[in-house]
């Protein structure tokens, strides 16, 4: 276990990361570690698995599969932290101060998911309603409309 760091129940998604003490604006409060594979080897890895606790990092296509403490870190559209690369290394940072007995949360920003819905739960006031990047939402509202012309459009049996 991490110091300051405690897993209990989560109103947001089964068990959640919660602090026993306060963290500052900018602090680590944790790093998201585990062994790294090649996304392809994951994908072999976790075929027909609905839960992993995958964590895309680099350019490189390799990702954590991270079995810590932070894997119980969940979404939120509204978090009290961001993850950061640094030197390879993934940390979750405090985006602001954090009092002990808070829920600690980052933004997901999902993308590469055969998935075909990632439901959000935060309960945030400014809630997205889905755990995807903007850019995976757009990619995929772009990819519906393609198909939709191509049912609809000229050719298109009716």
């Amino acid at each position: 276990m991490v110091d300051g760091l405690i897993i209990r129940s989560s109103s947001i998604h089964a068990a959640g990361c919660y602090t026993t003490r306060p963290f500052k604006k900018g602090m680590r409060v944790c790093e998201y570690a585990g062994p790294r594979f090649t996304k392809a080897e994951a994908d072999a890895r976790y075929q027909g698995r609905d839960i992993t606790y995958l964590f895309s990092c680099g350019d490189d296509g390799f990702v954590i599969d991270g079995f810590g403490t932070a894997m119980f870190i969940n979404h939120s559209c509204s978090p009290n932290c961001e993850t950061t690369d640094i030197n390879g290394r993934i940390f979750v940072v405090a985006v602001r101060d954090i009092a002990a007995g808070e829920e600690l949360t980052y933004e997901y920003n999902l993308h590469d998911s055969d998935e075909s819905d990632a439901d959000c739960y935060c309960g945030a006031p400014v809630c997205r309603g889905t755990m995807f990047s903007q850019d995976e939402v757009e990619r995929r509202r772009k990819r519906a409309a393609r198909q939709a012309r191509r049912l609809t459009g000229p050719g298109a049996e009716n």
